[in-house]
């Protein structure tokens, strides 16, 4: 018997290890997937696309565990592919929460997915059972990896960090800028003395929702979809004194209409798609996009299906070109939601297909320096406290 449990407990062992080591690099492969599209990139495109000072307002990188200042062969973003596609800024976001069975048109919050994810990628226990700890931990997942880059990967905190950033990169050197950002603030744990935390740990950027209706403000894919809270016009309020950029992906269409007659500052929709080419609930109306360039905001344009009803470049393009014609080129720019439980036809190394399609589209070059980077850079830059 004794002999028979201490092979059990080997065996059960080893099996825990496997499950540790292995499970979550399988859900990560089998969620963040690159289909290649079929297109290729000219010497004119290339050349263009090396002189651009590059930004991308949404990844979801830390969600995975995964080191990214190495090479892997799966997801989309790591420093050495966001170096390859010659990306000056990335945003990279905090996931705390997800709903069980994840859709686009109702999720109910008395679920979670992330809690089995922190637990299975052997997270601290304190990020277990708080999603403003799971908040935290990504910010530090951050700091660690540029602490640890050898001068490669930077923190973005202030409106003189990035033009430190800009001026380092005009100079030739190899450095990549990270801002840090939130999927939701349900994060808040409904407490506004929170934001003191997370604004110490970097944010500088909040998503008010992701799928389910939260303490701040309804979905676009919860079950009420309702406006803000009484808690969340005071979020708006303080998002814009601490010099936060107010990010309405996901918000629901009340609850984006009030937060752009509220605003006084730039806001942004990071990731997403226009309904005037892709009619997904997801992307914004006309109506909203004038809203947003009403702010001096912008747009971001994903790569994925729920975006663009496409993983092409091309359909990128177009919904780009829609926002062009509809309000100007200051207002649109890039916000791939790579790494997030999508599948695109490219990863962040291969970002000079999109300068290509807008190159084919007939952008001018002055105007693919304003969507590929430019516009974001300036919100930023606007936005971000000066020191």
């Amino acid at each position: 018997m004794r002999r028979f449990l201490k092979w059990f407990t080997i065996l059960a062992g080893v099996a825990l290890a496997g499950f540790f080591l292995f499970v979550p690099a399988m859900v990560e492969r089998s969620m963040n997937k690159v289909a290649p599209v079929a297109a290729t990139v000219s010497p004119k495109a290339l050349a263009l696309h090396k002189t651009l000072a590059i930004a991308d307002m949404h990844s979801d990188t830390l969600m995975w565990q995964r080191d990214m200042l190495e090479r892997e062969d799966r997801g989309h973003v790591d420093l050495p592919r966001l170096e390859d596609g010659h990306v000056a800024l990335q945003v990279f976001s905090s996931v705390s929460k997800t709903p069980k069975g994840q859709n686009y048109d109702a999720n109910g919050a008395d679920s979670d997915n992330i809690t089995l994810l922190t637990v299975a990628q052997l997270q601290p226990p304190r990020t277990w059972t708080s999603i403003l700890e799971r908040s935290l931990f990504h910010a530090q997942k951050l700091q660690r990896a540029a602490d640890n880059s050898g001068g490669r990967l930077r923190f973005v905190r202030t409106s003189q960090d990035l033009s430190k950033l800009l001026a380092d990169r005009a100079s030739g050197k190899q450095v990549t800028g990270a801002v840090f950002s939130v999927e939701g603030l349900q994060n808040l744990e409904g407490k506004l003395a929170n934001f003191d935390r997370l604004q110490a740990a970097g944010m500088r950027m909040a998503g008010l929702t992701h799928f389910f209706d939260n303490e701040v403000a309804g979905s676009m894919h919860g079950l009420k979809k309702g406006g803000l809270t009484t808690l969340g016009r005071q979020v708006v309020a303080e998002l814009e004194r601490r010099h936060i950029v107010i990010d309405i992906a996901h918000s629901s269409h009340k609850a984006v209409a009030e937060v752009l007659a509220m605003a006084t500052q730039p806001v942004v929709s990071s990731h997403g798609g226009v309904q005037a080419v892709c009619k997904v609930n997801r992307n914004l109306t006309d109506e909203e996009i004038r809203g947003v360039a009403k702010t001096g905001g912008v747009v971001g344009i994903g790569y994925w299906e729920g975006a663009v009803c496409s993983t092409a470049p091309a359909k990128v393009a177009d919904a780009i070109a829609h926002i062009r014609d509809l309000v100007g080129i200051d207002y649109v720019g890039l916000g791939s939601d790579f790494d997030g439980a999508t599948t695109t036809g490219f990863d962040t190394s291969k970002l000079a297909l999109v300068t290509q399609a807008l190159i084919d589209r007939g952008f001018t070059e002055a105007d693919i320096a304003k969507v590929m980077g430019g516009n974001v850079l300036r919100v930023l830059g606007q936005v971000l406290p000066l020191r």
